[in-house]
């Protein structure tokens, strides 16, 4: 089999047909029926013998569109966040590329997880965005910040970037499991150091991080109100901060850690939130840039740190998931149990 791409969020397929032209083999995704409609109608459908074939494609839609040679380019409406990628056609690329389309993806760090796991040896993965220093302030939302960027580049043996027009090109190859860094935020105003952190998952088990403002991963939650049990803390803090609501009575207090920061004590609660309602979204824009879903099984390799009492809490409900944390003490109160 020659070389074979994936173009995520092909939209009207332009970037498809040119990489097919190429002698690709292109599998072509796009979450909207109506791009891949539109791309299927703009593509020539031959086979290569001259001979025109339209042919079943896999996943959500159908339709394969030979272009040129023997180079074919495969439409199919996938979700690339919320679809098995088990849909997709081949079970590994050599190249896969997001045009202008990264930004739009909401779990790109998980996304991005699983995607670098089919590239074959020496492939690689390329993205296409605005850099957010040159859109619209009314246009934050279709394009990347530095940090974002970086955060992107981050995991990778190489990491090649190109600028031009407002855009900028990455090209990302030999991914990387390196261990994830665990970060404070900063000296905290003194204060009494009490807090509950909520540990929230999705139907499919993964858990809820929010990226803040300081460049770390954590969990919703925060300090305790005058009076406030840990539990209710965590309900409160879950809803003020992600839109998501719970009951104090599917809540549970898992464990009390103890470590210390910058000479103060610090006590953290681990809450286990079994049942939530909504969906996520950014409430305090000033302390969090956005909400993702993670796999329990990328915590431990998790690109752009994580705030150290959120993985002392993750920790207490996957025991072992996180190797070298800083020392702390752990008081369990019930069994943790991650279903």
């Amino acid at each position: 089999m020659g070389a074979v791409a994936l173009e995520v969020g092909c939209g009207r397929g332009e970037l498809a047909r040119h990489l097919a032209a190429t002698g690709y083999r292109v599998d072509a995704v796009d979450y909207s029926p109506a791009a891949i409609a539109a791309a299927r109608e703009e593509t020539p459908a031959t086979n290569s013998d001259g001979v025109g074939q339209i042919g079943t494609g896999t996943g959500t839609g159908t339709g394969t569109e030979a272009v040129a040679d023997d180079s074919v380019v495969t439409y199919v409406h996938l979700d690339i966040e919320r679809d098995a990628l088990t849909a997709l056609p081949h079970p590994a690329y050599d190249l896969i590329t997001f045009r202008l389309s990264y930004a739009f993806v909401q779990d790109r760090t998980r996304v991005l997880h699983r995607l670098r796991e089919r590239l074959r040896p020496g492939g690689a993965l390329c993205v296409i965005t605005p850099v957010a220093d040159a859109v619209p302030p009314g246009k934050r939302g279709i394009a990347l910040d530095e940090e974002e960027i970086a955060l992107l580049a981050a995991g990778w043996d190489t990491a090649e970037r190109h600028d031009a027009d407002g855009l900028a090109l990455l090209v990302l190859r030999g991914p990387l499991r390196t261990p994830v860094a665990y970060g404070n935020r900063g000296e905290p105003a003194p204060h009494a150091l009490t807090g509950a952190g909520a540990v929230v998952t999705d139907e499919a088990g993964r858990v809820l991080l929010g990226r803040s403002v300081r460049g770390l991963w954590e969990l919703p939650g925060g300090k305790n109100a005058g009076g406030e049990s840990f539990v209710r803390a965590a309900v409160r803090e879950l809803e003020e901060e992600t839109g998501l609501r719970a009951e104090a009575a599917d809540a549970r207090l898992v464990a009390i850690v103890m470590d210390e920061v910058h000479g103060i004590p610090r006590v953290t609660a681990a809450v286990r939130i079994a049942a939530h309602s909504g969906t996520p979204v950014v409430r305090e824009p000033e302390l969090i840039q956005r909400w993702e879903w993670h796999e329990a099984t990328d915590l431990q390799v998790l690109a752009g740190g994580l705030f150290v009492p959120s993985a002392h809490v993750l920790e207490t409900v996957w025991p072992g998931s996180l190797p070298g944390l800083p020392p702390a003490h752990r008081h369990l109160v019930v069994e943790a149990t991650p279903s």
